[in-house]
C-alpha cells in the first residue's frame, strides 16, 4: 500500500521543497507562465546549437548552450530536444542536472539523463535538454539566449570531462558546435551523435517510434477492466485489491472507499473509474485505490491508458488532488536500500509548493519518514494533462524511461533501479484541504482503460499499442502469466 502522507520533501523530491532545496525550487518555479501559440512549428524549419564551456574543472560540467532558429518560421520550443554526450566516470555513477541561469528562465528548461545503446570510447551517456510548453516559440533567426547549464555526480566525486564527446576545453566563447545534437519534433536537424547513436535511429531503444512488432513471448499481465462493480468476484480472482483499509497518503481522517470504484462503459468500452470526493473536512473525504495483491513485478515494461481531469465532475474546483499510476514495494526500515517506487503523478491544481497543474515522474531509491529525507530522481511537465494519455514506464538493468503519449518524458539513472519486486497501483487522493476551503461537496474522477506489464522486456510505446490492440482483437479481457516472486 501507499505510505503515510508525503509532504515536506527535500531537493530530491517533486513535492514541497525544504530549505535544502531553495536554490533548485527557485530555479524551477519562479517564472510566470506564458501561453503557447497554436501551430507554432513550421515545415521550413532548422536549428543550430552554439556552445561554450562554463567550466573546465573537475567538480561539475557546465555546458552553456544557445539554440538558434535557422528556418523561416517560428518553432515551438517544446518540440526541441538537445543532447550533450559524455562518458560516465564509472558504470554505477549517477548524475544530477541543474540550471544556473537562462534568458528563457530555468523553470522552462528540463534536463534528463539517458544511456546510449552503443557506447563509444568518449560517450555512454547523454544529457537531454528540453523545454516546457510555456517556454513559448523561437522566431525565425532568433536564439534562446544564454542557457547556463551544469551537471555533476550525485556523490560529488570528481568527474573527468577530458574524455567526453561533447566537451570542448578550448571553446571559451559561443560558437556552432556539431558535437551537440538538436532534434525538432523527433527529427535530428543539427549535429552528429557518437557513432551508432543517432537520436532518431530506429535501432535506438529509447526511440518511441520504433515500429518493430512486439515480442511474441514473455510473461505478461493485461487487464481491460471489464468488471461490473468493486465487489465483482473476478477482481480478487484476477489478483486485484480494492483498498478499504486506513492509512496514508492523503488528508488526515480520510477513508478509502471501495464503493467509489466503478466500471462504467465509455464509448462501448469498460473502464475503471476512481472517484475521490470531499466536503472540505477529513471525515467527509473519500479516496480510492486499486492495487495488485502480489508484489511480483520488477524489470520490464509497464503501461496504462489513463484519463486525468483538471476539474471536478461536480462542485467547486481547486483541491490539491493527486491522480496516479505507479509501482511500489514496502519500506522495510528507514533509508532501506531495497525500497523502490516509480510514479506517474498528476496534480491538476498544484500542491507540494506548485501553483498549478503539473505531471511528475519519480524514481525512488529510498526515504526516511521521520525526519523526512528522500533519495529520488524526478522529471516534471508544467502544463495541463487533462484527458486520455498513454503512459509507459520501462525498467532494464541500466536505466528507467518514462513516456507520455509516445514521447520520451524522462530518463532516470541506474542508481534508482529496483532490488525487489513491486505491486502495480492506481490511486486518487487529496494532499490537503488548503487548495479549496469550501464546505460544498465536490467529486473528481480518474479513469483507467487498461494496464499492461511485460516481464523483463523493454517495449517501445508503439509496441505497447500493438500488443494491446492484439489482445482486444482476440477478445482477451484479462491475462496474467507473470509468475509469483
Amino acid at each position: 500500500m501507499r505510505r503515510t502522507p508525503r509532504t515536506n520533501r527535500t531537493t530530491t523530491s517533486p513535492r514541497t521543497r525544504t530549505a535544502l532545496a531553495c536554490a533548485v525550487a527557485a530555479a524551477l518555479g519562479c517564472a510566470s507562465l506564458l501561453a503557447l501559440p497554436q501551430g507554432a512549428a513550421a515545415a521550413d524549419s532548422g536549428l543550430n546549437v552554439q556552445y561554450h564551456t562554463g567550466s573546465t574543472g573537475s567538480d561539475q560540467a557546465e555546458p552553456w548552450l544557445k539554440v538558434r532558429n535557422t528556418g523561416s518560421s517560428a518553432v515551438a520550443l517544446s518540440d526541441v530536444k538537445i543532447r550533450y554526450y559524455f562518458k560516465s566516470d564509472s558504470a554505477n555513477a549517477s548524475y544530477r542536472f541543474a540550471c544556473s541561469w537562462a534568458v528563457k528562465g530555468c523553470a522552462r528548461i528540463t534536463g534528463t539523463f539517458g544511456t546510449l545503446a552503443h557506447p563509444t570510447a568518449t560517450a555512454d551517456r547523454y544529457l537531454e535538454i528540453g523545454f516546457t510548453s510555456d517556454a513559448g516559440t523561437l522566431a525565425a533567426g532568433a536564439d534562446t539566449g544564454d542557457m547556463q547549464l551544469r551537471f555533476y555526480r550525485a556523490d560529488w566525486q570528481p568527474l573527468n570531462q577530458a574524455d567526453d564527446y561533447s566537451f570542448g576545453a578550448a571553446q571559451t566563447a559561443y560558437g556552432n558546435w556539431s558535437k551537440v545534437t538538436a532534434q525538432l519534433k523527433g527529427a535530428t536537424v543539427w549535429g552528429t551523435a557518437p557513432e551508432g547513436n543517432d537520436p532518431t535511429d530506429p535501432t535506438d531503444p529509447t526511440d518511441p517510434t520504433d515500429p518493430t512488432d512486439p515480442p511474441g513471448s514473455g510473461a505478461t499481465l493485461f487487464d481491460d477492466f471489464s468488471y461490473t462493480a468493486y465487489n465483482d468476484p473476478r477482481i480478487a480472482a484476477n489478483g486485484w485489491s480494492v483498498r478499504s483499509n486506513s492509512g496514508g497518503p492523503g488528508v488526515p481522517g480520510a477513508t478509502w472507499a471501495p464503493e467509489k470504484v466503478t466500471f462504467p462503459v465509455v464509448s462501448g468500452n469498460s473502464v475503471m473509474n476512481l472517484e475521490t470526493s470531499t466536503s472540505g473536512t477529513g471525515e467527509s473525504t473519500k479516496q480510492t485505490e486499486v492495487l495488485t495483491k502480489a508484489t511480483k513485478f520488477k524489470n520490464g515494461t509497464y503501461a496504462a491508458r489513463v484519463k486525468f481531469a483538471d476539474a471536478p465532475k461536480s462542485g467547486p474546483d481547486g483541491d490539491h488532488l493527486v491522480q496516479t499510476f505507479f509501482t511500489i514495494n514496502d519500506l522495510k526500515a528507514p533509508m532501506a536500500d531495497d525500497y523502490a517506487e516509480y510514479d506517474f503523478e498528476y496534480l491538476p491544481n498544484g500542491g507540494w509548493g506548485e501553483p498549478s497543474n503539473i505531471l511528475y515522474t519519480t524514481s525512488w531509491e529510498t526515504y526516511n519518514p521521520d525526519p523526512w529525507q528522500a533519495v529520488n530522481q524526478h522529471t516534471e511537465g508544467r502544463q495541463s494533462y487533462a484527458g486520455w494519455h498513454d503512459l509507459v514506464l520501462t525498467i532494464d538493468n541500466s536505466s528507467i524511461h518514462y513516456y507520455v503519449d509516445g514521447q520520451l518524458f524522462g530518463t532516470h539513472d541506474a542508481a534508482y533501479l529496483p532490488e525487489r519486486p513491486m505491486s502495480i497501483n492506481f490511486n486518487q487522493w487529496l494532499i490537503d484541504l488548503a487548495g479549496n476551503t469550501s464546505t460544498s461537496a465536490r467529486a473528481y474522477d480518474q479513469q483507467v482503460d487498461y494496464v499492461l506489464h511485460v516481464k523483463d522486456q523493454v517495449l517501445t510505446p508503439a509496441q505497447v499499442a500493438a500488443k494491446v490492440a492484439a489482445y482486444r482483437s482476440a477478445g482477451t479481457a484479462f491475462e496474467d502469466t507473470v509468475p509469483s516472486s
